[in-house]
């Protein structure tokens, strides 16, 4: 919550008196060592200095490790200590490991639970991202996962990640709703209006034999209305564009499948580790950030979910009870 509110919160709770700026001066003063001790991390993986596993009960272990990232933008102020100007918008690279379970809903139907949630977050660009990212799935053993799954939609540099990182070791389906948001594409470009009936029926067309195992199909028609020379230059520029999408991912679209394997189909995941690490925090109406303080309070809110926060406070005793919640 905002460090104004954060203030109040705490002396309704605890009947102190702590002043939003000594909050604001506490997260720079802890964000700035917690970024210090990550930073010597890093560098002690890059000189291959074995990175201690985190302990994980042997039940968790033996379920599938799911790893999931994707981008959200934040706004920032264009000069330092100052907010006049206009707002520029950078992209923060978030990603989400986690085991996947199941649970018993009340209906007594069984649907998936994600156990043992990290999550990873970076301002910068991808090769900043790739070994923050690596650091966290060592610490998570994903080597012997017995099964490692890497979702993602179409961004390219996200798969630049996963060709990096876990191509050797991981089954990796495309995001099936950004699969079809391409196949949506396709339609408005041979048709014009995408909500017209015609449309729509092929639309539907397509979009069932993608999801049902018929992939090839989809992408073999695609192949020949670019080649049936029906099409004015837009519009054969944008189908091509979709059929060079498919052809580049014909491994990841097997959602049948995946499906057949209990594998996810879909990135939402890390969509919501977004939100609520994020977006919620970072975007309220009227902020804007410098890079300091986005990156003091971000490394706080990270450290705080991945039920590592109280190792900040390393001479301070804290009872169970009070301990940060499993998450």
């Amino acid at each position: 919550m905002p460090y104004e509110l954060a203030s109040w919160m705490l002396g309704q709770w605890s009947g102190l008196s702590v002043s939003s700026s000594s909050l604001w001066t506490w997260v720079q003063l802890m964000g700035n060592k917690a970024q210090q001790d990550l930073e010597t991390q890093l560098e002690a993986q890059a000189s291959g200095v074995q990175i201690p596993y985190e302990s994980i009960s042997s039940v968790w272990a033996a379920l599938p490790l799911a790893i999931a990232a994707d981008g959200v933008m934040v706004p920032f102020r264009p000069t330092p200590k100052t907010t006049k100007g206009k707002i520029q918008w950078r992209e923060v690279k978030v990603a989400i490991l986690a085991r996947l379970g199941t649970r018993v809903t009340q209906a007594k139907k069984v649907v998936p639970q994600l156990l043992r949630r990290r999550l990873v977050a970076r301002l910068g660009d991808i090769d900043q991202f790739i070994p923050l990212l690596q650091l966290e799935a060592h610490k998570q053993d994903f080597e012997s996962a017995p099964t490692l799954i890497w979702l993602s939609d179409g961004g390219r540099g996200f798969w630049r990640v996963y060709r990096t990182l876990f191509s050797h070791c991981a089954v990796a389906p495309l995001d099936f709703f950004h699969a079809a948001g391409q196949l949506a594409r396709a339609t408005q470009a041979m048709f014009g209006d995408s909500r017209s009936a015609q449309a729509q029926g092929w639309f539907r067309r397509w979009r069932h034999p993608l999801r049902h195992g018929q992939h090839l199909q989809v992408l073999c028609a695609l192949t020949v209305l670019i080649h049936s020379q029906l099409f004015t230059s837009k519009s054969f520029t944008t189908l091509l564009q979709v059929q060079a999408y498919f052809q580049r991912h014909h491994r990841h679209i097997r959602y049948r499948h995946f499906e057949q394997q209990q594998i996810p189909l879909g990135s939402g995941m890390v969509e919501s580790a977004c939100k609520c690490l994020v977006q919620q925090r970072f975007k309220g109406v009227g902020m804007r950030w410098s890079e300091d303080g986005f990156n003091h309070l971000l490394i706080l809110r990270v450290a705080w979910v991945n039920e590592r926060f109280d190792s900040l406070f390393p001479d301070v005793t804290i009872p169970k009870t009070m301990a940060s919640p499993i998450r």
